[in-house]
């Protein structure tokens, strides 16, 4: 790496696995971006994403808090950005300070890791850093940035995902004349409960994922079998158990970036506990003690469910990985929570983690959400909406939802969606086909999921009139993957009775083999989605390529799927790749046309989803010179 080779020249380089532009956008009340890493996996100075402070002036104690909750173990701060100000070595070392300080609130000590701090030129990108090593305290300045090229790559080939769910209820006693001490009890509480987790009497069932096989790995860990938590010291501590690495339990490639945001893969913790350990000496009685209460008290069950994720170097021994991620994990999730529900004791609030991998980021990340909210309700909105601030999301697109949040198991199965009849339904056809063969062309495509709807499908004869509907049922279904709404695509028939309830059709149009067009879909988006379109005119199809800046424009502002209708022929389009200076371009057109089996080598071999230029190489024109097009183009909602 990189890294490596700017190390023995004697200074440090710094390598970027997110992009410049998540630094910079969208903005917010602080300059500060704290830079996350995973030393423990990979090389120094990895910045593997960026979190940024809520406040202009950041509260470290809060910003502790916040953090312990939202990151997994196994990523750390590595080092503070400044991002504008005067771009100088004061304010690189500035931020160096920052984030020594930072982790010293996170882990009670001083970092054992290499540090850094850097600023910033919000104008050309330029970054200045100084950097010091592991354990020390120097501020040396820093040679190189380097922005990676595959960030998910690194990330998936070096490390994996450790996740682990433990139920509790707790018992909690309070005098009832001493309710002022509920919040000190509950707090000595959790303590001892975390404590409890290196007990002799637990056990650690450890599980790799099913394959396709339907097989996995399998070991049962002792608590005598862990080795003592150091987060931030050294993995070389002997184990007593037999040495059995991580990587073990990935008998695969792990590396796929598209399947892990959606269905990730995880070696699976479970807590056990083995009542049969006892002190006892062979031959001795068991005897009963009674400790009555010293006042009257009454009893309050504190329930907790606890769901945590850590990443791990598939190198890591995995009694070291349970020992110095997963139980100082759940001692962290345990302490978060403790906060909130102390905050409200007296309501009992239901705290439940979810855990997503949102487009843009490449770090799994945890959002603890109260589930006696609603998500419409404004407490849960304010929440998501300081998430996406702190992650650098945007905020017009729902990313954290808890329809968002991974799914775990299921290594190496394709994800398909399921129409209203069971039938399977491929997703995203488009990832599978070649290059535009635009040269010199910038590609600017559909942002998001989309199920595939074409002719014959859900065994509706629609063959030579429902290419538009099939088209809607397209858009409707990225607008669902997107969680911007929960229905289902609509069928035909419901399409048609859309239109008749608004006074667009007659009511002999229900059940019809008429065609609809750009102006109908536009309607029925509008009433059972809320969603707004813009529509674009074009006299002949010898004039769309005219209409690609615009497109482009669209696919990279919206990402949404653009319907084109023209005579009597409607497309779906994914995207377009487009050169300004020669005004080349393809288009990137999904067709519902096609009546054969959800057969993606045939769909891609055939062209039914594919690059179209208006005029191919032979002179053909794939748009009707002498037909009106109309382009719906549906518009995203602002809403997280």
């Amino acid at each position: 790496m990189v890294a490596s080779a700017a190390g023995s020249r004697g200074r440090q380089a710094l390598c970027f696995l997110c992009p410049k532009r998540s630094l910079l956008s969208p903005p917010s009340a602080s300059p500060l971006r704290w830079l996350v890493g995973a030393p423990r996996v990979l090389p120094p100075f990895t910045v593997a994403a960026a979190l940024r402070p809520l406040h202009a002036d950041p509260d470290l104690a809060r910003e502790a808090d916040e953090i312990r909750g939202l990151l997994p173990r196994g990523f750390d701060i590595i080092g503070a950005l400044l991002v504008g100000g005067e771009g100088c070595d004061a304010d690189a070392a500035r931020a160096l300070e920052l984030a020594r300080a930072l982790m010293e609130r996170l882990l009670g000590v001083a970092a054992s890791h290499g540090m850094v701090g850097g600023c910033m030129d919000s104008t050309s990108g330029e970054i200045r850093f100084v950097a010091s090593e592991s354990g020390g305290t120097d501020a040396v300045e820093g040679f190189e940035v380097v922005w990676e090229d595959e960030p998910g790559k690194l990330l998936w080939e070096k490390g994996c995902l450790l996740r682990c769910e433990l139920p509790l209820k707790l018992p909690l006693y309070v005098p009832t004349d001493e309710i002022s001490g509920i919040e000190e009890r509950f707090s000595s509480l959790i303590e001892a409960t975390a404590a409890k987790l290196r007990d002799p009497h637990v056990l650690y069932l450890v599980e790799g994922p099913i394959t396709p096989n339907e097989s996995h790995r399998s070991i049962i860990l002792h608590g005598d079998d862990l080795c003592s938590d150091s987060r931030g010291g050294s993995r070389t501590k002997e184990c007593t158990a037999s040495i059995v690495w991580c990587s073990e339990f990935f008998p695969e490639k792990m590396y796929n970036l598209s399947l892990t945001r959606e269905n990730a893969d995880a070696i699976e913790i479970t807590i056990l506990s083995n009542q049969s350990v006892s002190g006892l000496k062979p031959g001795t009685t068991p005897v009963v003690e009674y400790f009555p209460a010293p006042a009257p008290a009454s009893l309050r069950i504190i329930s907790m469910k606890l769901d945590i994720i850590c990443y791990s170097s598939i190198d890591f021994p995995v009694a070291v990985a349970v020992s110095e991620l997963i139980i100082p994990g759940l001692a962290d999730q345990m302490s978060v929570m403790k906060k909130i529900i102390a905050s409200e004791i007296t309501q009992q609030a239901q705290l439940c983690p979810y855990h997503f991998i949102p487009p843009g980021l490449h770090i799994p990340v945890t959002a603890i959400y109260d589930t006696r909210y609603g998500e419409i309700e404004e407490k849960q909105s304010e929440l998501r909406k300081k998430l996406h601030i702190k992650l650098g999301l945007p905020l017009d697109r729902p990313l954290l939802r808890i329809s968002n949040a991974l799914t775990f198991g299921g290594m190496g199965k394709r994800v398909k969606g399921t129409s209203r009849n069971g039938s399977s339904l491929l997703r995203d056809v488009h990832r599978e086909i070649p290059s535009s063969g635009v040269s010199g062309g910038v590609m600017s495509l559909i942002d998001g999921s989309y199920e595939y709807y074409h002719y014959l499908h859900d065994g509706i004869d629609d063959n030579g009139w429902g290419c538009a509907y099939r088209s809607l049922q397209t858009i409707v279904s990225w607008y669902r993957l997107q969680q911007y709404s929960s229905i289902d695509a609509p069928s035909h028939r419901e399409i048609q009775q859309v239109l008749v309830e608004i006074g667009d059709k007659d009511p002999s149009f229900i059940g019809s083999r008429e065609w609809i067009g750009a102006i109908e879909i536009s309607f029925v988006l509008d009433k059972l989605l809320g969603v707004s379109s813009k529509i674009i005119n074009v006299r002949s199809g010898d004039e769309l390529p005219e209409k690609c800046r615009e497109l482009a424009r669209h696919f990279e502002t919206q990402g949404t799927p653009v319907m084109i209708g023209g005579g009597v022929l409607a497309y779906t389009l994914l995207g377009v790749d487009y050169n300004e200076a020669s005004g080349d371009c393809a288009f990137l057109i999904l067709d519902p046309h096609y009546t054969g089996a959800d057969d993606l080598k045939k769909i891609v071999n055939g062209g039914w989803c594919g690059w179209k230029k208006s005029v191919d190489s032979k002179g053909r024109s794939f748009f009707l010179k002498d037909k009106f097009y109309n382009l719906l183009l549906p518009q995203r909602p602002n809403m997280v």
